[in-house]
């Protein structure tokens, strides 16, 4: 007995084998390390806001293709100067006064095939030397598809013009027999898109004229005014 004791005492058997101790870590969805809640946040957040800038970059594309939108084409088709004279009124501080009518055909192409146009506010401006000469608020009309629209805005009045530079400017061009006009349209319009109207669009025209300068015996200037392309601001 004392034999198989010792036998045992010598074999060595301790019992089973223990595993070897794991550690566990909470996994969230996403692979987010749940002890980190700010991490989580922010990461879900992250991908949120990318997947709504690509839903969104979806639809414009899809609209784009669809609506196909061109730009509206503003052209001065002829414009005229009847009367441009300066004078000065020494009796009253040699203040600068400028005669002047204007009158002229603008043109405005919308050239899209699924987008109208309601124009609600148009206001005209005439600028010599970089002074207001003229204002002029014209009625507002609805443009349809493919439609080309004509206004004839008219600018006639005597102002007193700011600056000593108008005298030289003025001397200047009319030795060069042309006088340089700036026309700025602005606008208030809304879109139409099948049966839905869009707020909220203030494009501006800027129309840089090179005018002809009137005759003195009022017969028709020597040179002839050139159509005239108009830039297009939309912000």
């Amino acid at each position: 007995m004392a034999d198989y004791k010792q036998s045992n005492l010598n074999g060595a058997y301790y019992g089973p084998a223990i595993p070897p101790s794991r550690t566990h870590r909470s996994v969230g969805r996403g692979g987010c390390d749940c002890c980190c809640f700010p991490c989580c946040l922010i990461t879900t957040l992250l991908k949120f806001i990318f997947s709504i800038i690509i839903t969104l970059g979806i639809i414009v594309l899809i609209l784009w293709l669809i609506l196909r939108p061109n730009e509206i084409k503003p052209y001065v088709e002829t414009a005229t100067l009847s009367t441009f004279n300066l004078s000065t009124n020494t009796n009253n501080n040699s203040t600068n006064f400028l005669t002047y009518n204007l009158t002229m055909d603008l043109s405005i192409r919308n050239p899209n095939k699924r987008i109208s146009f309601y124009y609600d506010y148009i206001e005209t401006q005439a600028l010599y030397d970089d002074s207001r000469i003229g204002f002029k608020i014209l009625d507002p009309f609805y443009q349809g598809k493919k439609n080309t629209t004509v206004l004839h805005p008219e600018f006639s009045s005597r102002t007193a013009v700011l600056g000593d530079s108008v005298v030289t400017t003025y001397k200047r061009e009319k030795g060069e027999g042309f006088f340089y006009v700036n026309v700025k349209v602005y606008t208030r319009m809304r879109l139409k898109v099948w049966l839905f109207k869009i707020h909220g669009f203030k494009p501006e025209f800027d129309c840089s004229l090179k005018l002809p300068a009137p005759t003195s015996g009022g017969s028709s200037p020597v040179s002839t005014f050139e159509r005239t392309k108009c830039d297009v601001r939309y912000f």
